[in-house]
């Protein structure tokens, strides 16, 4: 079982090597790194919820004398089913985060936010960054424009609004049935 992850983790690494940034090489101060990724990209993940995806990720990393600071930003769409018509969209996203890279003695990546290295490492694969930055940024509902401009027009959507229509129907119907009761207790309390 041991072996299998590992095997797994070796196989994803090698997938990631465009990701691995090699900080002991650099000089004090900024460095800008650009990425386009697809769905290649979510493929290394097993991540298959896009039909498609374009989304461009830039990365600062300031090299300190004693930590990395990273700041990630990503733009781009998302092609996904639309909750309520099930019609494929591209859903435009974007997002940002920060990571700070300290050593120590052991590995620790409990915190989002820290990263903690141990001393004598000199690369970092920032692939999972990126990847969990872009699908929180994923909203939970995910609605065709069309839906809200009233440009889509399907057989979902017919029949929801059918059902609206039907919805406010009951409900003023419902209005109009108020036991009789209660009109007397009304006119006992506007006749004061």
């Amino acid at each position: 079982m041991h072996s299998r992850s590992y095997g797994q983790n070796f196989v994803e690494m090698n997938r990631t090597k465009e990701f691995l940034i090699p900080f002991v090489g650099l000089k004090l101060g900024k460095h800008h790194f650009e990425y386009q990724i697809d769905n290649a990209f979510f493929e290394i993940f097993e991540y298959d919820e896009f039909q498609n995806s374009d989304i461009k990720v830039s990365v600062v990393l300031e090299k300190k004398s004693n930590m990395l600071e990273l700041s990630f930003k990503h733009k781009g769409t998302v092609n996904v089913p639309c909750d309520l018509t099930g019609e494929d969209f591209d859903l435009p996203i974007k997002g940002k985060m920060k990571l700070i890279v300290r050593f120590g003695e052991v590995f620790n990546d409990d915190n989002e936010e820290l990263l903690i290295l141990p001393f004598g490492e000199f690369e970092i694969n920032i692939a999972q960054y990126i990847y969990e930055m872009v699908v929180l940024s994923v909203p939970q509902k995910r609605v065709h424009p069309g839906v809200k401009d009233g440009s889509l027009k399907t057989e979902a959507l017919e029949k929801l609004n059918e059902l609206k229509v039907k919805e406010v129907e009951k409900k003023e119907n419902k209005e109009e049935s108020i036991d009789p009761r209660w009109d007397k207790l009304k006119q006992l309390l506007t006749d004061k």
